[in-house]
């Protein structure tokens, strides 16, 4: 059986033609269990975000790829979509465009007590993430430590 981290690289590796053809940010692609079933996901955005027709201008033509690859040896349903306001940031770009807003942080073991943060991020680097919180207390996190890390959304 290919390993989920095989089959997320490899389905990256096929789409990003695509993506680059129609100017797409690929944001992620996950391999997920849910339930009985499992999912092939993409996330993509572009400046101005993206609509269904988008996701269907990447969805059918990768689709008849997989199936002429044929490297996923389980049933899976694929979805491609935007990732949505409540995303994670996980990647070093993503860290990139997000310095000087504001992020909800969720760590897997309390840090003063606490297991929930939210603040301005300010720098990140391959092992940490610093984040200066509302009464201007600087706060650094390791990257492995965090169980979550997206933008903080206000209603």
């Amino acid at each position: 059986m290919v390993k989920r981290e095989e089959i997320e690289a490899r389905t990256e590796e096929l789409v990003m033609p695509l993506i680059t053809e129609h100017q797409f940010e690929l944001v992620d692609v996950e391999f997920v269990k849910e339930g009985s079933n499992r999912y092939l996901r993409l996330y993509i955005d572009k400046e101005g975000g993206i609509t269904v027709n988008d996701c269907e201008a990447i969805s059918r033509p990768l689709s008849d790829m997989l199936d002429v690859e044929d490297y996923i040896e389980e049933s899976y349903i694929l979805e491609v979509s935007s990732p949505g306001l409540g995303r994670p940031l996980k990647k070093d770009k993503d860290f990139k465009r997000h310095l000087g807003d504001e992020v909800e942080i969720r760590l897997f073991r309390p840090v003063d007590r606490k297991k929930e943060w939210e603040g301005i991020l300010t720098a990140y680097d391959d092992h940490t993430v610093t984040i200066e919180t509302e009464d201007g207390e600087e706060k650094v996190f390791e990257r492995a430590a965090l169980a979550l890390i997206r933008l903080a959304i206000h209603f």
